[in-house]
């Protein structure tokens, strides 16, 4: 087994590192947190560098890079920004592999390039306000009324639709089938007639918004249906599996600078004649911290690998999920009680890491629900 990454892999790596260096600095991610912005500019230069379409196909539109490629992008945003690397996840996640997968040759022709090229952006509407960790169990409906859809219902949680274009959205379009059958998925426009947006104030993730959509006969076109009438289930599922991968590098990316920051204050701050790193109290926090980091970012990389060769299953998406949400809020609050007082002023990054870390145990799939996937494979 080989551990190393390959040379064009680390260039790969610090010409990320670099990007995010010049256009997303500390203050920068700050900045749109305090005031509730989009990063829109460090999006649109991602853009432009030709990096939203890192593991897109060339045919496709995109740079042809594969999962590691993307994970390794992921990871180095999520060191500047994390709300950026969700941004980014969406719009290659949804806009791209989804479609790709599933779409028709007239879908992917037109959504696909657009995403890569950052013409459009693209978010995921799944939960409901009676379906969240039973997601399969949305109320949401699609009625066919001759050319279209009619789509009914309310959508909770439903980050970045503030910013997005197109909605990639689940929908109940047979009610008399098995909760996980009758479901369909629909490629909507954002600003389709019927739909309002509501902005939740939320503890974290303030730069990109987390919204309640409602949907009031929105027509949604025919030919954007996305995979089989009523066999929308597996889109969800196999999507999910590669926002697991995309969620988790971004936060070992924001978890390794929160450590680093824990470090560096371990380092300097004086107390009793000596730094507090030198306190074995402090000292073994610290290494526990790093190993989570170190397991956290095999996981990922591991987990690429996996999906690169067709190989990985739901557990191994679960073992992932589970480790580094976990490992990320407890990197964070472990820095926020070594920086004391100081984490705790709004001043402090941890701080913002604190908060944003709190949803890695919450969203996209509870850590309760990671546990149970791995249980039932195990046959529990």
């Amino acid at each position: 087994m080989d551990f190393e990454f390959s040379e064009e892999q680390e260039q790969w790596r610090e010409a990320v590192r670099e990007f995010v260096r010049r256009e997303c600095a500390p203050e920068y991610a700050r900045k749109c947190d305090r005031e509730g912005r989009a990063p829109k500019e460090a999006f649109q230069a991602l853009a432009e560098q030709g990096w939203l379409g890192t593991s897109i196909p060339e045919a496709a539109g995109g740079s042809g890079g594969d999962f590691i490629d993307l994970a390794i992008l992921l990871e180095e945003l999520g060191r500047g920004c994390l709300d950026l690397a969700l941004w980014v996840f969406r719009s290659v996640t949804y806009g791209g592999h989804a479609i790709l997968r599933y779409g028709t040759p007239a879908q992917q022709q037109r959504f696909v390039p657009a995403a890569a090229r950052g013409e459009i952006s693209v978010a995921f509407a799944l939960t409901e306000p009676e379906s969240g960790s039973d997601a399969a169990a949305l109320k949401t409906s699609a009625t066919r009324d001759g050319d279209a859809f009619v789509v009914r219902g309310q959508k909770m949680f439903t980050s970045g639709m503030d910013v997005s274009d197109v909605v990639l959205l689940a929908a109940r379009t047979d009610p008399q089938a098995p909760k996980h059958g009758g479901i369909s998925c629909l490629l909507v426009d954002c600003k389709c007639p019927g739909i309002e947006v509501q902005r939740l104030e939320t503890l974290g993730h303030r730069a990109i918004a987390t919204t309640a959509v409602f949907l009031d006969n929105v027509r949604v076109p025919k030919d954007r249906l996305l995979g089989p009438l009523h066999g929308g289930w597996p889109v969800v599922t196999t999507t999910l599996e590669l926002e697991r991968l995309c969620l988790s590098a971004a936060r070992t990316g924001a978890a390794s600078v929160a450590f680093d920051d824990a470090l560096a204050y371990a380092k300097t701050r004086q107390q009793f004649g000596r730094p507090i790193g030198k306190f074995q109290a402090v000292a073994h926090q610290i290494a526990d911290m790093q190993v989570m980091l170190d397991v956290s970012r095999t996981l990922v990389y591991r987990f690429a690998w996996l999906m690169g060769t067709g190989r990985m299953d739901r557990r191994d998406a679960a073992v992932l999920k589970l480790y580094t949400a976990e490992a990320y809020k407890f990197i964070a609050d472990r820095g926020m009680q070594i920086l004391g007082g100081y984490g705790y002023t709004m001043d402090s990054d941890m701080q913002r890491h604190f908060r944003d870390s709190r949803l890695a145990t919450i969203g996209g799939g509870t850590s309760e629900i990671q546990r149970n996937i791995i249980a039932h494979s195990l046959g529990l």
